[in-house]
């Protein structure tokens, strides 16, 4: 009966030894799995604020375009205004103004076409950190099949 009772206790200990083995691989899967997955919040969360970073300098640029364009033009104004008193005749203030608008005319497209490539560019730096996560995301889920 010893014998038995033995094979029994050997049998449990072998089953006991096999089952903390198998609870403590699970727990360093899953440790392992969670700092993985803190990992990636952390590189997500950076991108974020690099992405904030980069619309916001974007957003101080195109601001101080437009500030300079505005000067630019309250000062091409008051000079206009000028040349218009000191018009002589008629034909001189149609000339005047006839130049005075075109000049403004092309300062306005010249000034969109910069604003559009501010724009576009700060577009482009928000976006590249939050794409470059989302293709890792991907490699990743990826790689794990």
């Amino acid at each position: 009966m010893e014998s038995g009772a033995n094979a029994f206790k050997s049998t449990v200990e072998q089953f006991t030894t096999a089952g903390n083995q198998a609870f403590k691989e699970q727990v360093d899967k899953s440790l392992t799995a969670l700092n993985d997955v803190n990992a990636q919040s952390k590189r997500n969360l950076e991108a974020v604020v690099a992405s904030v970073t980069a619309a916001a300098k974007g957003a101080e640029a195109l601001g101080a375009q437009a500030m300079a364009y505005s000067k630019k033009s309250f000062e091409e104004n008051i000079a206009q205004a000028r040349a218009l008193t000191g018009a002589r005749s008629v034909q001189e203030v149609v000339e005047l103004q006839t130049s005075f608008a075109k000049s403004a005319l092309e300062a306005y497209i010249g000034e969109l076409n910069r604003a559009s490539e501010t724009v576009s560019s700060a577009l482009k730096d928000s976006f590249r950190p939050i794409n470059e996560r989302t293709s890792a995301l991907v490699e990743t889920f990826q790689g794990a099949r």
